[in-house]
């Protein structure tokens, strides 16, 4: 956790509403940092409905498989997250370590171990001391309350600046609901599914099938399509916890997902998981410019997907953009090395407004003016359009600077 706050943070924090039947407490167990809190416990109502998506990687955490192993059942009552440490590539360790934290949990809260989750964030290869939340889970029983957000937030962050939240409301069956949501992540950011940890709550009344359907198909446009350096995590988690409180006011549960009230839940989860996705990339290590890749005019949207994440990849492209050098070439490189159908005289390159290339060469009113007084810009849109067909997608990055080596190369000092 930096003392130095991102200059792409946002200016403020939305103020979060309480969601009835969530519950915080946070602790400094000593994970590994010193003097701040570094483990979260979130209890939720008996009941509560749960959806995951996770990781890809072959070298996942234990605690991302012990949480893939336990979303088939639908319902949760905890989630206990640290920081410091990513009990991944910890072997029998790390197995007994995530059985051991639940085992603690479920004690503590009186309930079986299949509805407590977990989430681990940190350094890689190191066993995690799972005893050390012994010494902290009765403070964090006895700690719950349903108002400490940013709290949460601050409690799982490792190399963030800042704690990330954001909040969304719905109106179903004439009674509003709500959603909110929390994350962690500044590096190893990569889309594969997911690339980073975020836990998203909401009242409504939602059966566990169809919140897993609603949480898989938003994942594409949000957390899948930002990059801040390629690299996918081990430990990347996204739950999402529906306690069905809302139901008292007369909300009957939305069991189907051909029910058209789904598609009100669907735009408000939309907006909660593409804001903490867009707050991920704005606090990338070292980061000082936000970029929006825009690809249309592609064969397809999964090639236009495919070509964004090419050009957002980058290194060349995100240095160029660190030293705010308009440098439309290496966006050709990008597009060209991609893999995907293109044709360099159809091809046409944007930076924010300024056409810089068209039909395979410089734009004949291309000013480096004014393609250097974008770059210099907090947020830049780089637009491309192949000239093939519909396909379109938008991916969004940040820079690569000195930073972000320094960060790394100083990471498990």
């Amino acid at each position: 956790m930096s003392t130095t706050v991102s200059p792409l943070a946002p200016k403020s924090y939305p103020e979060m509403p309480e969601i009835r039947g969530v519950q915080f407490a946070t602790a400094a167990a000593g994970i590994k940092y010193k003097g701040r809190t570094d483990v979260l416990l979130a209890t939720v109502a008996e009941g509560t409905a749960i959806a995951g998506v996770f990781t890809r990687s072959k070298c996942s955490s234990a605690p991302v498989d012990w949480c893939k192993d336990r979303t088939g059942g639908g319902k949760a009552r905890a989630l206990l997250v640290n920081s410091g440490n990513a009990n991944a590539f910890t072997g029998k360790k790390g197995k007994a370590a995530v059985e051991l934290s639940a085992q603690i949990v479920s004690t503590a809260l009186d309930c079986s171990e299949a509805e407590i989750f977990l989430a681990s964030t940190g350094v890689i290869g190191e066993p995690l001391a799972a005893e050390k939340f012994s010494s902290v889970v009765d403070d964090l029983k006895a700690g719950q309350g349903s108002a400490g957000w940013l709290d949460a937030a601050r409690a799982i962050m490792t190399t963030d600046t800042y704690p990330k939240v954001a909040t969304a409301s719905a109106e179903i069956d004439g009674v509003g609901v709500t959603i909110n949501g929390i994350a962690k992540g500044a590096g190893m950011i990569a889309p594969d599914m997911a690339t980073m940890l975020s836990f998203i709550f909401t009242d409504a009344p939602v059966a566990a099938d169809v919140l897993q359907a609603l949480l898989s198909g938003e994942v594409d446009g949000s957390f899948n399509a930002v990059t801040v350096d390629s690299d996918t995590s081990t430990s990347d988690t996204v739950l999402l916890f529906a306690t069905g409180a809302a139901a008292a006011d007369g909300i009957e549960p939305v069991t189907a997902l051909d029910d058209p009230r789904v598609a009100v839940l669907r735009a408000a989860l939309g907006d909660v998981m593409i804001d903490l996705a867009h707050q991920i990339v704005r606090d990338g290590e070292g980061a000082r410019k936000f970029v929006e890749i825009r690809v249309e005019g592609a064969e397809s949207d999964p090639s236009a997907k495919k070509i964004a994440l090419s050009v957002a990849n980058s290194p060349l492209v995100k240095t160029a953009i660190a030293g705010e050098d308009a440098n439309w070439g290496r966006v050709v490189m990008a597009v060209g090395k991609a893999g995907e159908p293109a044709d360099r005289d159809r091809l046409a390159i944007w930076f924010g407004d300024v056409r810089v290339a068209v039909e395979g060469e410089r734009d004949a009113a291309y000013s480096e003016d004014a393609a250097s007084a974008v770059m210099k810009e907090e947020d830049i849109v780089i637009r491309i359009d192949l000239g093939l067909g519909t396909g379109q997608a938008s991916v969004w990055t940040c820079d690569l600077t000195k930073e972000y080596v320094a960060i790394n190369g100083d990471y498990r000092s």
